[in-house]
């Protein structure tokens, strides 16, 4: 009996170790030394090449940060990453241009980039011709 009860507030102090030491890591977490609440940042800059990891600067008063940030390589867009925008459908292939277009409105600007509140986004057409199914 006795070791039964030595093992449950041996597994209790554990329990609460653990919790108080999780703890401590989300406090650290959201405190790093900074007062400052307004943070102007810059677009995230490539280690190297176009795409890749990188860093993104940051200032506030008399302070400044460098944050991690990452740009995927397949992304050649002109409006940039940190502009996220909401795309209606692909329309209709024009014969004249041979390209077909779609408008994306902002949906969010990370990191207080400027960003256009419409962009319109053309490619060309693709030369395959899709069949609707291959059971018929």
């Amino acid at each position: 009996m006795q070791v039964r009860s030595l093992l449950l507030l041996l597994a209790l102090i554990l329990v609460a170790a653990a919790a108080e030491a999780g703890k401590n890591k989300k406090e650290k977490a959201k405190k790093d030394g900074s007062k400052c609440e307004d943070w102007r940042w810059g677009p995230c800059v490539p280690n190297s090449k176009d795409c890749g990891l990188g860093y993104r600067e940051g200032t506030c008063k008399d302070e400044s940060k460098k944050l991690k940030c990452k740009i995927p390589c397949n992304w050649k867009k002109k409006f940039g990453a940190d502009c996220k925008y909401k795309f209606e459908s692909w329309g209709g292939c024009s014969a004249q241009t041979g390209q077909k277009s779609r408008t994306g409105i902002l949906k969010k600007a990370l990191y207080n980039a400027q960003c256009e509140e419409t962009v319109y986004v053309t490619k060309p057409c693709s030369s395959k011709i899709k069949s609707k199914s291959k059971g018929q």
